[in-house]
């Protein structure tokens, strides 16, 4: 009974659909791990290369006990993420399910924000504490899981994107890079947007900062060998290095503690005519025009990741991953960086020039 001691009838149609909706999470996740492990294992890469396959079949071809496969089958054919062929009770995966699942050089691949749940669910006492206390969850705090699968997921949108659409969308950037330029990629992670650009522009030089030293690591082994690529660890607020013709940051602006302080130290870094290219997550301006399948996903993550890391650090913004383009310029034009305007946008992604 509700507190006000009102009595209120329950809706068996809505209460049904609630239900279904729920059945629906747990299924999806009890399947997230299956994922994890299918990716993991090679499952679904020997399915998209050697398939259709019976269980028997794959659990040779990837050194695996059958019995456990055949299960793992059942449920990804009953996920949708595989396809079963009864005849022969055989399993294969369609271009479609190959292109999410089973290609790492694919656009569409979504493995990687997979990967990531492992943190979700490891740090979740941090979390509960941090809900408690109003205290933030320093992204230097989480398990490894994180920034792997966060690297994993970003990346294939960036191999998608980026060198075809949003750097020619920029103007004159292209150009610039083509003969000659540098440039800065801030909060860079594992280094795979910074990796994309320098090897497409051999003449001009990529420094990738990141705050998080174990990133800065891994990205040191990801670009060697690359005369024009460098990796320094460093914050966004006071990176060296002035006279950049092109700042970017990818997915990374609205995790910071102080925005404001990152987008000034940006526009005092800048060359004459220099560029910056944000790029943050797909969202409206307004909670309303978020409430769909994708702005679910960015809701969720924001409230694992992103509001626990920024509260983490000075100044605790929290801006979310789900800021919207109105508050991310006045971010940027607080920050002195006063000429902005949307450049291009993916369903996962919206795309910002910006400049003095």
């Amino acid at each position: 009974m509700p507190l006000d001691g009102s009595v209120h009838s329950v809706d068996e149609n809505k209460l049904n659909a609630l239900l279904g909706l729920m059945v629906n999470e747990l299924g999806a996740a009890q399947n997230a791990a299956l994922v994890i492990i299918g990716d993991e294992l090679g499952l679904y890469g020997a399915l998209a290369d050697k398939g259709p396959l019976t269980s028997q079949q794959l659990a040779d071809l990837t050194g695996t006990h059958e019995r456990y496969v055949r299960e793992w089958l059942s449920a990804q054919a009953a996920s949708g993420f595989v396809t079963y062929q009864p005849d022969g009770a055989r399993f294969s995966l369609s271009p479609e399910q190959a292109a999410v699942l089973a290609d790492k050089d694919s656009a569409t691949n979504m493995t990687g924000g997979f990967l990531a749940l492992v943190a979700t669910y490891a740090d979740r006492a941090k979390l509960v504490e941090a809900f408690r206390t109003g205290n933030g969850v320093c992204w230097t705090e989480h398990c490894n899981c994180l920034f792997c699968g966060t690297d994993r997921f970003f990346r294939p949108g960036y191999k998608g994107n980026l060198l075809a659409a949003w750097l020619p969308a920029l103007d004159g950037v292209v150009e610039k890079l083509e003969r000659g330029a540098r440039v800065a990629d801030i909060g860079c992670g594992y280094g795979s947007s910074t990796l994309i650009m320098a090897r497409a522009f051999p003449n001009s030089e990529f420094i990738g900062y990141d705050f998080h030293d174990g990133s800065i690591a891994e990205a040191k082994q990801n670009g060697a060998g690359l005369p024009n690529l460098r990796f320094e660890v460093a914050r966004a607020q006071d990176y060296p290095g002035r006279d950049f013709d092109l700042v970017t940051l990818f997915d990374a602006l609205h995790d910071m503690g102080d925005p404001v302080g990152a987008a000034r130290h940006i526009a005092n870094s800048l060359a004459e005519g220099g560029k910056v290219m944000l790029v943050e997550p797909m969202a409206g301006d307004r909670l309303e025009d978020n409430l769909h399948p994708v702005g679910r996903i960015f809701y969720a993550a924001s409230t694992n990741f992103c509001v626990p890391a920024s509260l983490g650090q000075e100044v605790g913004a929290a801006l979310g991953a789900q800021a919207g383009q109105q508050r991310l310029e006045s971010v940027l034009r607080e920050g002195g960086l006063n000429k902005v305007r949307r450049a291009a946008e993916t369903p996962f992604n919206m795309v910002l020039e910006a400049s003095r």
